[in-house]
C-alpha cells in the first residue's frame, strides 16, 4: 500500500465519486483500488461482507459506507467544513444528501448505469426500454428540483458548498457520464455544476475510464 489510506472503489459509482471528492476536497492523500464488486472476488468479501463499494482503510481499519464514511471523515478532518454545525442547517445537507443517494439514484442514476453500462460490463443481455424510459423521464422533474434550490440559495444547501452538493454532482456526474443530461433545461443548474466540475476534489472524476464507453466532450469540457 503506498499510502496509509486506500479506498476500493468503482469509478462509475456515484456513492465512491462523493467519497472521493471529499477525500480530496481535504487532501487527504489516498491510494485507489478499483475494485468490480459485483463479481464478489473472496478476498474483497473477505474485507467488506456486504460487498460493496467504497470500502476506506485507514492505517489498517476499514470503515464501509458511503454516509457513515463521509461523516465520520469530517469528524477527524474537520477541514474544509462539509457539513455545518448548526441543526437546521446541519438537517438540510442530510436532507439532500439522502434525496440524490436514495431517490435520484433509484430513479435515474441506478436505472441508467445499470441498463446502459453495467449489462454491457455483466454480459446479462440488452438494456431494458422500460427502465431507460422511467429514468430519462423522471430527469427533468430533478433538474427543476436543483433549479428551485440555486434560485433561492448560492448552493444547494445554503450559502455554503457543502456535502450535499458533492452527492447531487456525483449522481449527475454519473449520468453525464452516459450522455443522458440536457443541460440547456437549467442555465442556473449548469453554472452551479460548472463551478464543481472546475474544482480540484473533481478532477480525478474527468480522468475515469471505463472500456467500451467514452463520454460526450462536455463530460471533461469545463466551459461546456
Amino acid at each position: 500500500m503506498k499510502h496509509s489510506v486506500a479506498l476500493y472503489h468503482y469509478p462509475l459509482s456515484p456513492f465512491c465519486r462523493k467519497l472521493r471528492m471529499v477525500l480530496a476536497e481535504k487532501k487527504i492523500e489516498v491510494e485507489t483500488i478499483e475494485e468490480e464488486y459485483w463479481i464478489k472476488r473472496p478476498e474483497f468479501l473477505m474485507l467488506n461482507p456486504s460487498g460493496k463499494v467504497p470500502l476506506l482503510n485507514m492505517k489498517g481499519k476499514l470503515y464501509s459506507d458511503s454516509h457513515a464514511i463521509c461523516e465520520y471523515l469530517e469528524a477527524i478532518y474537520p477541514n474544509p467544513p462539509l457539513l455545518p454545525k448548526e441543526p437546521e442547517s446541519l438537517y438540510e445537507v442530510r436532507r439532500l444528501v439522502f434525496w440524490f443517494d436514495d431517490k435520484f439514484n433509484s430513479e435515474v442514476t441506478s436505472r441508467l448505469l445499470n441498463e446502459r453500462m453495467y449489462r454491457y460490463i455483466q454480459r446479462t443481455g440488452h438494456p431494458d426500454s422500460k427502465n431507460l424510459r422511467f429514468a430519462l423521464n423522471n430527469i427533468p422533474e430533478h433538474i427543476d428540483y436543483l433549479h428551485k434550490l440555486l434560485s433561492e440559495r448560492r448552493w444547494l444547501a445554503g450559502e455554503n458548498m457543502t456535502l450535499a452538493d458533492f452527492a447531487a454532482s456525483a449522481h449527475l456526474s454519473c449520468v453525464d457520464f452516459l450522455d443522458d443530461l440536457d443541460w440547456s433545461q437549467s442555465n442556473l443548474v449548469k453554472q452551479w455544476y460548472s463551478a464543481l466540475k472546475s474544482r480540484p476534489a473533481f478532477k480525478s472524476l474527468l480522468l475515469d475510464y471505463i472500456p467500451g464507453f467514452r463520454p460526450p466532450p462536455q463530460y471533461t469540457d469545463l466551459d461546456f
